[in-house]
């Protein structure tokens, strides 16, 4: 069946990207985070696209999501990076999810479950270095390492890595990169100190794959890269190569006379008689309603700026006197290949970041795989 839209994935692009993180990982193993329908993209198959490219770890933010990939038979070691109360942490152990923990409050729900499921949960320990958001520090984390240690020594929970999160890492000498990467070394070495033995170290996210050496130890999490999108735009797009590109049929075209306004409150006023075209997605889909008047899209081969306000189901650019017919195909964005714009450029001309761009792209919109099957 024909839709009006869809969001083309390509999967091959996912697995090369890997590959081209495992190069920068220098034998450190890959995280590949598909947390948020792999940003857009699609959960359980760019997570198949990733391990096939050489990903050897997969890591979401939420438990429902480890669960899902679990239900699609993908028994790879998965990491969930964000706990809260009350989840059902029972099923987790069950299923082998690895745990992050930055609580001991957490970490006592996480033993818990462990004892009802009669089985040994795996934790890794956050530690927050300075990012201020998840994970422990100071006293709180001599506690946790204290708590996570004693549970160790009871069986019922293996302490099998150790995790931070830079907050700047995609600002290349930021000074709290430094101090960040400084931190997590010595709070891993308080822990080993303490007598923890972990599998994995990870610190290092997409653009501290690529620009920091120092921060891989064990294992990185590259997220954005894997789609194709670059971590810090001012350093160039890194060889990556974008693996969305979001189309749409033009629904209606008709020409229309000069001084005509165009969608909800006349922001745009046609200067003569000109053409225009109704694309059939909007807000409701993911396309930003700051866009309006400002966004480009291919059209017959042209970029067109969007005309008006974008609404919850289409918008309207404007042809002047070039043809199209309805049911012809306009890309919003993608790799570039034809002239379209690309996410990166979305994301510049609103003063956001690309991430935003593909992963707002919601349900209504059907992921499609052409090319190599995974």
């Amino acid at each position: 069946m024909r839709v009006p839209a869809e969001a083309r994935v390509d999967l091959a692009a996912i697995g090369d990207n890997i590959g081209l993180l495992r190069e920068h990982a220098g034998g450190a193993e890959v995280m590949a985070m598909v947390k948020a329908e792999a940003y857009g993209h699609g959960l359980v198959e760019a997570a198949r696209a990733a391990l096939a490219g050489g990903a050897s770890w997969l890591g979401v933010a939420k438990l429902a999501e480890a669960l899902r990939l679990r239900e699609a038979g993908l028994t790879v070691r998965t990491l969930v990076c964000l706990g809260v109360p009350g989840e059902p942490y029972e099923e987790a152990v069950a299923r082998d999810v690895d745990l992050t923990v930055g609580a001991v409050w957490l970490l006592d729900e996480v033993v818990r479950a462990a004892e009802r499921a009669g089985r040994q949960a795996r934790v890794h320990l956050k530690a927050d270095t300075g990012m201020s958001r998840g994970g422990a520090c100071g006293a709180d984390w001599e506690a946790l390492v204290g708590a996570a240690l004693k549970a160790e020594a009871t069986g019922h929970v293996r302490v099998a890595g150790v995790m931070s999160h830079f907050a700047c890492a995609d600002e290349p000498g930021h000074p709290s990169i430094a101090a960040q990467l400084g931190a997590f070394t010595e709070m891993v070495a308080h822990a080993e100190r303490a007598g923890a033995r972990f599998e994995v170290r990870h610190l290092a996210n997409s653009a501290a794959t690529l620009t920091l050496p120092e921060a891989r130890f064990d294992l990185v999490r590259p997220g954005i890269a894997i789609y194709g999108l670059t971590p810090v735009p001012r350093l160039g797009t890194f060889g990556l190569r974008p693996a969305m590109t979001l189309v749409a049929d033009a629904a209606l075209v008709k020409r229309v006379p000069a001084g005509r306004g165009v969608s909800y409150g006349h922001t745009y006023t046609t200067r003569e008689a000109t053409t225009l075209a109704v694309v059939p997605v909007g807000y409701g889909d993911g396309i930003p309603r700051h866009g309006s008047n400002v966004l480009e899209v291919l059209a017959g081969g042209r970029r067109r700026t969007i005309a008006g306000r974008v609404c919850m189901d289409q918008f309207v650019i404007d042809l002047g006197d070039d043809r199209l017919s309805a049911g012809d195909e306009i890309i919003l964005f993608g790799p570039g290949d034809l002239g379209e714009p690309t996410a990166q450029e979305w994301a510049d001309a609103l003063g956001t970041i690309s991430y935003e761009i593909v992963t707002r792209i919601g349900s209504r919109v059907p992921r499609a795989y052409p090319g190599r099957a995974l």
